[in-house]
């Protein structure tokens, strides 16, 4: 068995633009004559490899913490592509996977520098994902990320920010991405992990 960590590590994490950035407190210091070691810390929910619930873009729908943690773990497929994802994309991707695996898999991670459009996010709602992650801080258009999150969070369809896909391959894989439990909240950060259970 193989673990890849698809994390961003916080403190030193990517920000999307206007976005607070991690602050990492001491609180006391062993060093200093104090006890025991122990941080605080700020930042957003959505710093670093988070998920975005439905109601980042959409007023009263569910929070993070309102999700099924079936969206967010279960077998993913990871597949590379560079440049906006189209919608003759879209449909490459959905037909390998259901040609490649005998299991569902409804869970993709997109690796390298590739951004959906609206046209391949209508693929991806019409095909009901659970999940759509990438390694951009957003997975639309930095210009313009509204349609692309309001299509696919409207259709519920998890997304997964800010993952770190350097090193894994392309293939299938067991995902661990559960949030915090951050109650009410539109994000959430995670620890997102894949397994390899063939190595």
């Amino acid at each position: 068995m193989k673990i890849y960590d698809i994390s961003q590590e916080v403190f030193s994490c990517r920000i999307y633009p206007g976005d607070p950035k991690p602050e990492k407190i001491s609180v006391s210091a062993i060093e200093n004559g104090d006890l025991y070691n122990l941080t605080s810390f700020s930042m957003c929910a959505h710093n670093g490899t988070h998920i975005d619930a439905p109601s980042h873009f959409i007023n009263n729908s569910k929070s993070v913490d309102k999700l099924s943690l079936g969206k967010m773990i279960g077998y993913a497929m990871v597949i590379e592509h560079s440049g906006s994802v189209n919608e003759a994309d879209a449909i490459a991707f959905i037909d390998k996977l259901k040609a490649d695996f005998d299991i569902p898999v409804t869970k993709l991670l997109i690796k390298g520098n590739a951004t959906v459009t609206y046209e391949a996010a209508k693929v991806f709602a019409e095909n009901k994902m659970d999940l759509i992650g990438n390694e951009s801080q957003t997975v639309g258009p930095m210009d313009s990320p509204m349609q692309v999150h309001l299509e696919l969070l409207n259709a519920e369809v998890i997304l997964l920010e800010g993952i770190n896909l350097t090193n894994v391959p392309e293939g299938i894989y067991f995902l661990n991405a559960a949030p915090l439990n951050l109650g009410d909240s539109d994000g959430a950060p995670c620890r997102a992990i894949l397994i390899d259970f063939d190595n």
